[in-house]
């Protein structure tokens, strides 16, 4: 099922029609809001261009790196160096953001509506822009949860205050050794709480979230459900993307819609049921 050819075929019978996906949010019984990093770039937090150099042009100059997502990922030598990038990332893209329009034009269609979240993104805009926190599940962590690198165990921390005081005191892109943060349990180093590896800590927050979502598609399985997709690109798709089409092609009263500019397009056994937009996701939201 979803051979690969049969889904890039797809692409060009997909209907960019606002009119029929404005409906299926009218009449949906439930939706399904699956969002990824394109939701976020479409409010304007691209990790790279003029907001990467307005924070990291002393990266750059230094360690060559060229955009916030892969700078997580440099092999910084020493703690201090690795916290000053991680406190200021952490900053301009969870604390000191902004809500994104496009977040507040998804929740004014939705706000009525028996809704609920699954996002890959880490940034916090659902809840900055009003969501029920209980109608939300971040299964990829959260840049204001820190969590023991081993892990020794099971539980995540709050950052925001520890990460303020380590932008405040970073100097020639260091923060000062004792601002490291280090497990109360077991002494190691803190990571942040994103899912990189076999070391992320899913804690009970993240397990009662899980519950709440799949019980969620339990109670509307059989129903006129709407499997809204924004901005999901191809990195992890088993996650939203796969699912969505399968829950989509299981009931025949679900609709799937995509909306992600230079990659709306879905399966050939779905096709009939669809709605794929490609276009700006800021754009189409403000149209509906």
């Amino acid at each position: 099922m979803f051979l690969r050819t049969s889904t890039w075929n797809s692409i060009k019978t997909c209907s960019n029609n606002i009119d029929r996906l404005k409906k299926e949010l009218e009449t949906a019984d439930a939706i399904v809001i699956g969002a990824g990093a394109g939701l976020s770039t479409s409010a304007g937090m691209r990790y790279d261009g003029e907001r990467f150099e307005k924070y990291f042009s002393d990266f750059h100059r230094k360690y060559g790196i060229t955009d916030m997502y892969s700078g997580g990922f440099y092999p910084f030598d020493t703690l201090e160096e690795y916290w000053a990038w991680w406190s200021r990332h952490i900053l301009v893209n969870r604390y000191e953001a902004g809500v994104g329009k496009p977040y507040t034009d998804l929740l004014e269609l939705v706000k009525d509506k028996d809704y609920f979240v699954l996002t890959t993104n880490v940034d916090h805009q659902f809840q900055l822009a009003g969501f029920d926190k209980k109608r939300l599940f971040y299964t990829q962590g959260d840049y204001g949860l820190w969590q023991c690198s081993k892990p020794c165990h099971k539980k995540t921390y709050d950052n925001e205050e520890a990460v303020r005081q380590m932008v405040a005191g970073q100097k020639d892109m260091k923060i000062p050794s004792e601002l490291v943060p280090h497990c109360p349990i077991c002494g190691a180093p803190m990571n942040v709480n994103l899912r990189c590896d076999d070391t992320f800590v899913e804690d009970m927050g993240w397990h009662r979230a899980a519950e709440r979502y799949n019980d969620f598609i339990r109670r509307h399985e059989n129903q006129h459900v709407l499997f809204l997709e924004l901005g999901v690109g191809a990195n992890t798709p088993v996650i939203i993307k796969y699912p969505f089409w399968q829950m989509t092609a299981k009931n025949p009263k679900a609709v799937y819609a995509c909306v992600n500019y230079g990659e709306a397009f879905c399966p050939k056994e779905i096709d009939k049921r669809s709605i794929c937009i490609d276009d700006d996701i800021a754009r189409t939201l403000s149209q509906l």
